[in-house]
């Protein structure tokens, strides 16, 4: 057959700037045409072969992503049933976050078919006893269980290390390794640098930093390192941002003789989900789904459309998850691996993050390493600087959330409808450093919106 481009000269990139410049009848290309993004990469109108500097090798394996139902383990029976009817509905992993380490680990397991769902298990605490537990139930089960342990994300988040009988927390995460030998035990949870405000390159630059502190200081690393990801609605950006953070990894890893890839476990962000017009929610959250999956996650765990003022509930979960069903049944994004490559526009993003993101570790490495950037608060100060900025946009109008700083509806009523209080929760306490904290765009908008309503 007949190829139908052989009838069409090639057009160089050169071609394309001189007609577009004529088109534009005088005004300034660069000016008009070319926009800068907060991490400072100029994204141009047209991307094309003969400007193009190389294509990043990621695997990005989309027709392999799971999708992830997450339950808060607090009645045991609850869960179980939970896990169990989330399972039959469609999902094939589940992420159970446990506060209490008294938590029966074995009968929350055992009637779950461990053999083909994939189990995450985010701890409030570490545990060399607990963590042995779910070891041999692993072991037996021939299962895929993550223990997500992340001491470093709980000093990040909360001001404070875990409590522990040795003497400090990376002493019970090489215990930890010396006595398991089926599952993975290290995460990073790079969520609370996206939905506090950093921007990507320093949600890739911190998080790989991070790891880099755990590769320093945890004697075998001889399993995955679950990425906890979350993504916002800037598309194209956000598959980028995962392909430049795998890319980076591998490259680091290798430095440790670490050869297993990442495993990212990706959920759409808080920062741009609102309270009014919440429906709006599962819009963006769908958007966030297809980069993640395009992007290459691992497993996906969608955030409800009304998960901030509700309670976990069946409605909002059945929503959550029907999305990613239909993404992969109906809107068929799992059928290609690598579904990214070949565009020069993705792979040019991909590149120019991961460039920038690897001069910021290496900056963050030059002038002692993340944990010590941490407690001198040089970490929470720039993803302040950043914050900042973006919520100046939002509050002049200039990042838009529809239903909230662009056609509000103004009848629309909230206040009898919060069974979660939806804003920063301020808790008094005494911290080793000031923690970094979550805050989305829209908060002062609503919290005034409802103390108006009548």
């Amino acid at each position: 057959m007949k190829n139908l481009f052989d009838d069409f000269n090639p057009i160089s990139s050169k071609q394309w700037k001189q007609r577009i410049q004529f088109e534009l009848n005088g005004a300034d290309y660069n000016k008009t045409l070319i926009w800068n993004s907060p991490e400072d990469i100029q994204v141009k109108p047209f991307y094309h072969i003969d400007e193009f500097q190389g294509i990043s090798n990621v695997n990005t394996k989309a027709s392999e992503f799971r999708i992830c139902q997450n339950i808060f383990v607090h009645d045991l029976e609850k869960s179980i049933f939970r896990a169990i009817d989330s399972i039959n509905r469609g999902a094939e992993s589940i992420r159970f976050t446990i506060e209490d380490e008294n938590t029966n680990i074995k009968k929350l397991l055992e009637n779950l078919p461990l053999e083909k769902v994939t189990t995450y298990l985010n701890l409030s605490f570490i545990s060399i006893d607990f963590i042995k537990k779910v070891d041999t139930i692993a072991k037996n089960k021939n299962a895929i269980i993550f223990c997500n342990l992340d001491p470093i994300g709980q000093l990040t988040k909360e001001g404070n290390w875990f409590t522990t009988k040795e003497k400090n927390n990376f002493d019970t995460l090489n215990l930890i390794s010396a006595s398991t030998s089926s599952i993975s035990f290290i995460s990073i949870d790079e969520s609370l640098y996206q939905n506090a405000g950093a921007n990507m390159v320093q949600q890739i630059g911190y998080s790989l930093a991070q790891a880099n502190e755990y590769f320093n200081r945890v004697s075998s690393i001889n399993k995955p390192i679950v990425f906890e990801v979350s993504v916002g609605t800037n598309y194209f950006f956000e598959i980028a941002k995962l392909r430049a953070l795998r890319l980076l990894f591998n490259l680091i890893a290798k430095e440790y003789n670490h050869n297993f890839d990442c495993h990212l476990l990706v959920s759409p962000t808080k920062r741009n989900k609102t309270i009014y017009d919440y429906n709006v929610n599962m819009l963006r959250t769908t958007t966030e789904c297809m980069s993640a999956i395009l992007g290459g996650a691992d497993a996906i765990a969608n955030l409800p459309y009304d998960a901030l003022y509700h309670k976990d509930n069946e409605f909002g979960d059945r929503i959550a998850r029907n999305q990613l069903l239909i993404l992969r049944h109906e809107s068929h994004l799992d059928k290609v691996n690598n579904p990214a490559d070949g565009s020069y526009y993705i792979e040019s993003l991909t590149n120019q993050l991961a460039e920038k993101a690897l001069i910021l570790f290496k900056d963050i490495e030059a002038n002692g390493g993340f944990l010590k950037q941490l407690n001198e608060g040089i970490i929470k100060r720039k993803i302040q600087e950043s914050a900042d900025k973006e919520q100046e946009l939002f509050d002049c109008g200039k990042e838009i959330l529809l239903g909230t700083n662009k056609y509000p509806n103004k009848n629309d009523r909230m206040k009898e409808d919060l069974k979660l209080f939806p804003f920063v929760k301020i808790k008094p306490r005494k911290t080793l450093i000031t923690p970094i904290i979550e805050k989305r765009l829209s908060e002062q908008m609503e919290y005034d919106r409802i103390k108006e309503e009548k």
